[in-house]
């Protein structure tokens, strides 16, 4: 069986939280103990999952960060594709609710810690799915769950094969979407975010892939007024979103 692992305490009690079921193990570090720490124990122990206590090195060894002394192994996460996208955006669509979609595109975002924090703000914003393309794409591995603090377990992240096909079918689908790019002559704060839509963020310094940029319905960008000229993916992002937020909200 392929594994995996997620560390960080917020991380890993997400993960119990919402998919028990993919936990193989835990391991804690020896003399760790706190209030935190035993409210995960609690709930493991609730949910029958197997923990033992391990010294630090050992947890060292099994991933690269700052693991707060837990570590979760986990299945292999199996990655969900553009037929989960589609059962998505009908299940809004049936919903009592009929919830109008919000998405966020990722084109080209390869750094894990932007990923995650990217899936931070996502979740936070209420945005229903992530969209990434298969190559040349951030792993969403330990790291980006860490950096995640959870939302990892929340947000859906779908592969797709070929980025554009999917944002075509997507306007096919009633879906208005959203290109950030720091040539566009509306700004932020000016363009309408509301009704089902998707937001595209590129990668840091390169930006938008040309053939993402032209499969766009508008371009927007985040105004400027210091002496940088560009914002962190994750940053822009949010910025974004929260403004997607606010109009849909209102």
């Amino acid at each position: 069986m392929s594994q995996d692992t997620v560390f960080g305490l917020h991380a890993v009690e997400a993960l119990i939280q919402k998919e028990a079921d993919s936990v193989l193990s835990v391991k804690i570090q020896t003399g760790r103990e706190d209030k935190r720490l035993s409210k995960l124990i609690n709930l493991m122990q609730q949910r029958n999952i197997t923990f033992d206590y391990v010294v630090r090195k050992d947890l060292d060894n099994l991933v690269s960060g700052r693991h707060q002394g837990i570590v979760a192994v986990v299945k292999a996460e199996i990655e969900k594709d553009e037929g989960d996208l589609e059962e998505i955006l009908h299940g809004l669509s049936k919903s009592e609710d009929s919830v109008a979609p919000f998405i966020l595109i990722l084109d080209s975002v390869t750094d894990p810690h932007n990923l995650g924090a990217c899936l931070r703000s996502a979740d936070a914003a209420g945005v229903h799915v992530v969209i990434v393309p298969k190559d040349k794409s951030a792993p969403l591995n330990s790291v980006a769950k860490k950096v995640a603090c959870g939302a990892a377990e929340h947000v859906p992240v779908i592969r797709v094969t070929n980025l554009a096909r999917t944002m075509k079918w997507l306007q096919n689908f009633g879906v208005w979407i959203t290109g950030a790019a720091g040539e566009a002559e509306q700004g932020i704060y000016q363009t309408d975010l509301k009704g089902p839509m998707a937001l595209v963020m590129g990668a840091e310094g390169s930006g938008l892939r040309r053939l993402t940029r032209e499969h766009c319905d508008q371009l927007t960008k985040i105004p400027m007024i210091g002496s940088v000229s560009s914002l962190n993916v994750s940053v822009a992002t949010g910025i974004c979103l929260f403004e997607a937020l606010r109009q849909r909200s209102s």
